[in-house]
């Protein structure tokens, strides 16, 4: 699709190109061709205006009041004219700076009387001619075009040479901005066939399980729940792992679409940081975890606390799983006002700089955390939280340091799903 998607884009840009150049050097041409032929028509008004003066030389001298400069004569115009009398004896009336034959004379004005149109182009001698008919006399001024002939070959010549390079140099153009514009969405086509492959298969395996348990009670209908109870709670338990992924994945495809709807109240954050770390300090017991927090009291903004909560819970879970036996978890929130900002740090194995770019891309599971079970949705979901109430969300990590997740929110400010009014 997306091959497709890039070679119409290219094609369209290509033929938008194609238009333009088309129109600018038609209108190139076209307005070349319109002075060139009111030159000549000007030309050969001339000759005929002057046809029965005297030829005169025009005399270049120092600058006069313009009534007193010469007029040019037809001597300085390339033309000629042609005058047939009554009785249809053919007269040749030429300027010093024309030499032409009678033969030449005689088989242009035959053409010129032959056509018609009274004024045109004979294209064998070059010669565009205008004809008047004045008290039974014809007179037909020629005047040459050979010059205004090459000219306008030579412009045709270098319209099509210039549009031919230059379309053949916006193709190469064409085709990077194709790839520069459509890399965002090539990226995303990607992510999304791979999350529809990912969340496919996080869903085939609690069905699995749950229809081979069922294909295990059917096979014994004579036996009663009590002692099927392992199948029924293996079943209850997959079902609603199932249950947990489906309602993460509605939650990240509404946050794209900008759907989740939030309940935006004032919200002490540093209780509910507090009464998250509280929720886990069981679970960092069992496994041996040792949990420190410096929390400011009183740190209030503007949030969804269900979401909010949720964001907590996520971050202080993922730190108690890869703390490691002994380890320890340090949350700290501190606010300057403006922003409050939540660091949540945990010891044990360090993140590699290769794996820590991905740490938010849905499914993504690294070595390290295949062990420790879920989805990979859980880091996902937090940077959609953090984003929707406008702020950001990243870690870093190394040997020394261990993991930590920062996280800026803004104390009160304009996200997704509230507007400043309401701060």
């Amino acid at each position: 699709m997306i091959l497709k998607l890039k070679r119409k884009f290219t094609l369209i840009n290509m033929a938008l190109v194609l238009v333009v150049l088309l129109i600018v050097f038609s209108a190139l041409c076209l307005s070349t061709y319109r002075q060139q032929l009111q030159s000549a028509d000007h030309a050969l008004n001339q000759l005929l205006l002057r046809s029965d003066e005297p030829t005169s030389k025009f005399e270049i001298s120092k600058p006069t009041a313009r009534s007193d400069q010469p007029q040019r004569s037809d001597s300085l115009i390339a033309g000629f004219v042609v005058v047939i009398d009554e009785s249809g004896e053919l007269s040749v009336l030429v300027g010093d700076s024309v030499s032409v034959s009678d033969e030449i004379a005689q088989s242009v004005a035959e053409t010129a009387l032959d056509s018609d149109s009274s004024s045109g182009l004979i294209r064998a001698y070059s010669l565009r001619y205008l004809r008047v008919v004045e008290n039974g006399e014809t007179r037909i001024a020629f005047v040459d075009v050979s010059d205004d002939l090459s000219e306008m070959a030579e412009l045709i010549v270098t319209s099509l040479l210039v549009g031919v390079l230059g379309i053949a140099a916006f193709f190469f153009i064409s085709l990077f901005l194709a790839n520069w514009a459509l890399r965002p969405v090539a990226k995303a086509w990607s992510q999304q066939k791979q999350f529809v492959a990912d969340a496919s298969h996080e869903l085939k395996t609690p069905l699995t399980v749950i229809l081979a348990n069922q294909k295990i009670l059917l096979a014994h209908p004579e036996r009663t729940i009590g002692e099927e109870s392992q199948w029924i709670k293996n079943t209850q338990s997959e079902s609603n792992r199932m249950k947990s992924l489906v309602e993460d994945m509605l939650f990240l495809a509404k946050s794209d679409s900008q759907q989740a709807k939030q309940a935006l109240s004032a919200i002490n954050f540093s209780d509910l940081v507090q009464g998250a770390l509280l929720s886990f300090a069981s679970v960092a017991f069992e496994a041996n975890v040792r949990m420190e927090d410096e929390i400011q009291p009183d740190v209030t903004l503007l949030g969804d606390e269900s979401q909010l909560r949720r964001l907590c819970a996520i971050l202080i879970d993922n730190a108690v799983k890869y703390a490691g036996r002994g380890g320890a978890v340090h949350a700290e929130l501190q606010s300057d006002g403006a922003n409050c900002r939540l660091y949540v740090n945990n010891t044990g194995a360090p993140i590699s700089a290769e794996e820590l770019p991905h740490l938010f891309e849905r499914f993504y599971r690294a070595d390290r955390a295949r062990s420790a079970g879920g989805f990979g949705l859980g880091l996902s979901i937090a940077e959609s939280i953090v984003h929707s109430h406008g702020g950001r969300i990243w870690a870093d990590s190394g040997a020394a340091e261990g993991t930590t997740f920062h996280v800026t929110l803004p104390v009160c400010a304009e996200g997704k799903h509230r507007s400043k009014k309401e701060c």
